[in-house]
């Protein structure tokens, strides 16, 4: 069956269809939670959420565009829309900080340390670091689909990159002692 012929029967509310999207497209977009959650449980809810959502909106997709683009922006707006009104983009200072690139090699620490590390970030952060650097938002479309101004965008991103690099610093001195 092509796309376009399930899709089409996802918006007759075809559970077998239903199904088979969601087979076919589960796994990316619990990757995409899992980025915006605290951890893996709250990402298989917001994975849950989310096509509740997508099988309800389906359809609204006019075939304009990418549908798994479409999938995402889904995923990635049901995520946040969790986190409004709890207080989590509230900020307390909006002084902006520096921004500076933090980098990091991969043979100093493991993917799953970093991703582990990313969802310890406080909420706001972890978001917009999330938005920034791993799906290229820019500093106006976080401050817009947060309901933010873009200088808390960059604060709050600057504040992430200052306690993953922290973090990261501790991790690799660890390392380095225990060898």
């Amino acid at each position: 069956m092509s796309l376009e012929q399930l899709i089409h029967n996802c918006k007759n509310n075809d559970r077998e269809a239903q199904a088979h999207l969601y087979s076919l497209y589960s796994q990316k977009l619990f990757a995409t939670s899992l980025k915006y959650s605290r951890n893996k449980l709250e990402a298989e809810d917001n994975l849950q959420d989310s096509f509740m959502v997508i099988f309800k909106k389906i359809g609204q997709y006019n075939f304009k565009g990418s549908f798994e683009g479409w999938l995402r922006r889904i995923t990635v707006n049901t995520v946040l829309q969790k986190y409004r009104g709890k207080g989590v983009f509230e900020v307390v200072n909006e002084n902006v900080l520096e921004e500076k690139p933090v980098t990091v090699y991969e043979e100093d620490v493991s993917i799953d340390y970093l991703l582990g590390i990313v969802q310890e970030l406080p909420d706001r952060y972890r978001l917009v670091f999330n938005l920034y650097v791993l799906d290229d938002y820019s500093h106006q479309e976080i401050a817009d689909l947060m309901s933010i101004s873009v200088g808390t965008s960059k604060s709050n991103l600057a504040r992430a990159r200052m306690i993953l690099k922290n973090k990261v610093e501790a991790y690799k001195k660890k390392i380095a002692i225990n060898e």
